[in-house]
């Protein structure tokens, strides 16, 4: 007999070698019918394979993160079934499950086009109608070679000739198709009943660009037709919000082929990127944070003490200064301990918040750059705490309130992921153990639900992770807290303790918003352009029917700039209608017409975005209330 445990906490005795799905079922028939695959011993499996020993149990459902793979997984070998059907030549490099749907790697001598997407779903449907079983069978290393050769299927040869010799090699079968898989999988294709091939893309094999260029199939499927239609309207909404078509249209910033991925800002973004800056700066003078300033370049030593010279090296730029290997900083942190060092101190200092606004640059593969979401450089807006081992858990619950402030304030809901130790880690176990459950501690006590991501901390340290949640349903990673151990030990940090001895300090890294850049990128499609009126860079704009009536027009702008309020004046020969066409496009909160009755009475004409036209008031009163949504922050953007 083996004992398993239930998310609940319950234990349930089976017999060995019981399957998964069998487990499901003595559960109840209405969880196995929409389970996908399940979590045994936080490893996710397939629901037909074979429990053998005491453990742990969840069953996956789609909205479960490891269920999605699963059947996205299942999907992209659909996909690959159907394209052998269709072109029996074709042959198959990688198919995975991504974050958003699937995709698989072709190579074929026919060109497919996007004509020939409707005939690939359509035998895809085939397929899934068949309802055909997937098995699991494995190889030892030689005879699956000897297996896939017969095949004809080259790529798989090469992946499996990178495996150890005394590897043993898994596939999975459908019908009449095989391929070379790790999984999990579905139990069979009857699942994904609604997809949708989206596009097709060429992709280097193994992403190398001495390789030889493949077709890519990207792919997304649900159980229901719903499901696919929402998520394709969400789609259309996301391109209609893309941060690179509106940052062009509004003129924020532009991207250079003079730099590939180091973006320009415009007046305006500039405009925007300030108020952010603002907004940062004074929550965290709030919060008892100090600001620094650290250099851009600094030598070889101290990125070989940090550890990135040795872990991160491929994701540096680095340069020679009188003979010495120099690097342009990929984190500011080690800067931010260099200033630590630069006096003493005593237990009396802590907790000690540092802040820095710091440009930082990482060297991402061009393939990769993506408008500001995905940048060589970037500001952090960066912070590192350092503390006494019992103020671990009160500065980490700190950091999150200051988090959850800033996400508030934007309009933003949130999920939270705590990351854990990697295989490539500095230290001693014990230290990151302690770490992690300190860190598990202080979420349980703020009542903020996490999941936890095994393996994918940082190497000095684990950390916890912000995912912000757009309007239309998209996540992004924003906020990060990382506690490290590490870093106080490589640079032998030191304050001296009530006792009179000297004794390492706790770090905290922290970003809010991550980087300014990819937070504005954020910002500009979670609003389509529509800031909220505190963060527009232009506020308002007054609009005079007829070139009589741009005197008092520029005595209107200058009342409100007194005021603190962005004012443009379009004072061109142009006809009133056209004026508030081209300020509805620029997405201006307010516009001020003014015209003869106007300049009479010392009044505007009101039109809000989002209200239209609201009526005339006198100049004081509606710079009042912009001045409030100024100063309060108000997220009256009608776009989130």
């Amino acid at each position: 007999m083996i004992k398993l445990t239930m998310p609940d906490g319950s234990v349930r005795e089976y017999e060995k070698r019981i399957k998964a799905i069998d487990v499901a079922k003595s559960i109840s028939e209405g969880l196995a019918r929409v389970v996908l695959a399940a979590s045994y011993n936080d490893k996710t499996i397939d629901l037909q394979q074979e429990l053998n020993e005491d453990g742990t149990i969840k069953f996956l459902k789609f909205e479960d993160e490891e269920g999605k793979h699963a059947f996205w997984h299942t999907s992209s070998h659909i996909l690959a079934q159907a394209v052998k059907r269709l072109w029996p030549d074709a042959k198959l490099a990688i198919g995975p499950a991504i974050a958003n749907g699937f995709y698989y790697d072709i190579d074929l001598d026919y060109r497919i086009v996007e004509e020939d997407l409707a005939k690939i779903e359509e035998e895809m449907k085939k397929i899934v109608k068949e309802e055909l079983h997937l098995e699991k069978f494995e190889l030892p290393r030689a005879e699956a070679l000897e297996f896939v050769h017969k095949q004809g299927e080259s790529y798989k040869e090469e992946l499996i000739n990178d495996l150890p010799e005394d590897a043993v090699i898994s596939f999975y079968k459908q019908g009449d198709f095989v391929d070379l898989c790790a999984g999990p999988h579905l139990e069979s294709t009857k699942k994904p009943k609604a997809i949708k091939l989206l596009t097709i893309a060429g992709a280097y094999w193994r992403g190398s660009e001495k390789n030889k260029m493949l077709q890519r199939i990207y792919g997304i499927s649900f159980e229901k037709a719903k499901e696919l239609e929402d998520y394709l309207n969400m789609l259309e909404e996301a391109k209609k919000r893309d941060h690179r078509k509106l940052g062009r249209e509004l003129g924020l910033f532009f991207m250079s082929e003079e730099g590939p991925g180091f973006p320009f800002f415009l007046p305006k973004g500039t405009e925007i990127k300030n108020e952010l800056v603002k907004f940062w700066r004074e929550i965290h003078k709030e919060a008892g944070y100090v600001e620094i300033e650290t250099p851009i370049i600094l030598n070889r030593h101290l990125w070989e003490t940090s550890g990135h010279w040795f872990h991160y090296k491929e994701n540096m730029y680095t340069t020679i200064i009188d003979e010495e290997d120099y690097a342009i900083k990929p984190m500011n942190c080690p800067g931010s301990l260099l200033v630590y060092k630069n006096s003493p101190h005593s237990y009396k200092d802590f907790p000690m918040r540092v802040g820095e606004l710091g440009r930082v640059h990482r060297h991402e593969l061009s393939g990769a750059l993506h408008g500001l979401m995905r940048v060589r450089t970037f500001t952090q807006d960066d912070a590192h705490i350092f503390m006494l081992p019992d103020q671990i858990k009160s500065e980490i619950k700190n950091v999150a309130n200051l988090i959850d402030r800033v996400y508030k304030t934007f309009g933003f809901e949130y999920s939270v992921e705590l990351s854990t130790r990697p295989e490539d880690f500095l230290g001693d176990i014990k230290d990151w153990d302690a770490a992690e459950n300190d860190l598990k501690e202080a979420l349980n006590e703020l009542g903020l639900p996490f999941k936890i991501n095994e393996g994918d901390g940082a190497f000095y340290g684990p950390k916890i992770d912000f995912k912000i949640r757009d309007c239309i349903g998209r996540e992004w990673q924003c906020g990060t807290i990382q506690l490290d151990y590490q870093l106080p030990q490589r640079f032998e940090l030191e304050y001296v303790g009530a006792d009179g001895q000297k004794h390492r300090p706790i770090m905290i890294h922290r970003v809010a918003l991550g980087s300014l850049e990819r937070f504005f990128g954020v910002l500009i499609e979670q609003y389509a352009g529509a800031f909220p009126t505190w963060i527009a860079p232009v506020q308002v704009k007054i609009l005079p029917i007829s070139d009589k009536f741009n005197e008092y027009g520029e005595n209107v702008k200058k009342q409100l700039e007194q005021k603190g309020i962005k004012v443009e004046l379009d004072d061109r020969s142009e006809k009133i209608g056209y004026k508030i066409r081209e300020a509805q496009l620029e997405k201006i909160p307010y516009m001020l017409v003014v015209g003869e009755k106007e300049a009479q009475s010392g009044t505007v004409s009101v039109r809000e975005r989002g209200k239209g036209d609201i009526g005339s008031m006198p100049i004081d009163d509606i710079s009042d209330i912009i001045v409030n949504k100024i100063a309060s922050r108000e997220n009256d953007s009608p776009m989130s």
